[in-house]
């Protein structure tokens, strides 16, 4: 309980890539404090292994010129999630009409968020999601039983990992070269018909 409490004060809006950017940050004003992630259940190797890679890249920007600049606005996270969608446009889902699950893009592949995913059952669902991860997973499910039995309905699951909430718009923007016009058009249309109130997220639906 102490544990999910303390991974929920981490959560930022936008999805998860903000909230381990706000991980980094409280660790960060810490000075990289072992204790604080021991206090706050978080594995002190997977982030020293973070600031690692970051102090690489730091260094491969200085060796180009490349000037390393802040968001000028902290509330306006748009640049943020343009740069990543610029990379990742190619992962990314839209809402089902029925609110329980997403479609991809362009594969059109049902996938579920993940429940590490603190966009799992967000009120309201988001609508268009990019991600970082798909994963291949099975479970199997029964139904109706009355008595001990075999007959189990098994279904392949694919969870979504690492999420963050996109506008449609953007694709057309950075990525101009993989998506079509007719693409936004109809991700621009489907909103009006997407459900508000359903729980995204919950893999039950898809056993019916």
């Amino acid at each position: 309980m102490h544990a999910d409490q303390a991974r929920q004060n981490f959560v930022r809006t936008g999805g998860d890539h903000f909230t381990l950017l706000n991980v980094w940050e409280q660790w960060a004003d810490t000075n990289y404090s072992q204790q604080f992630c021991y206090e706050q259940f978080l594995q002190f190797k997977s982030l020293s292994r973070a600031r690692d890679i970051r102090d690489q890249l730091a260094g491969l920007c200085e060796r180009v010129e490349v000037v390393i600049q802040s968001n000028p606005n902290a509330n306006d996270v748009s640049p943020v999630q343009k740069a990543i969608t610029s990379g990742y446009f190619y992962n990314t889902a839209q809402l089902q009409k029925s609110g329980d699950s997403y479609r991809t893009l362009k594969t059109h592949h049902t996938v579920y968020i993940h429940p590490s995913s603190s966009l799992f059952q967000h009120q309201p669902p988001v609508k268009t999601v990019l991600y970082y991860e798909l994963v291949m997973t099975s479970k199997s499910y029964m139904r109706q039983v009355l008595f001990p039995t075999n007959h189990m309905h098994l279904i392949a699951l694919l969870p979504i990992r690492q999420i963050m909430e996109i506008k449609p718009s953007w694709l057309m923007e950075v990525a101009p070269h993989y998506f079509k016009a007719a693409d936004l058009e109809q991700l621009t249309t489907g909103d009006k018909k997407l459900p508000n109130a359903k729980a995204v997220g919950s893999s039950g639906a898809a056993a019916s």
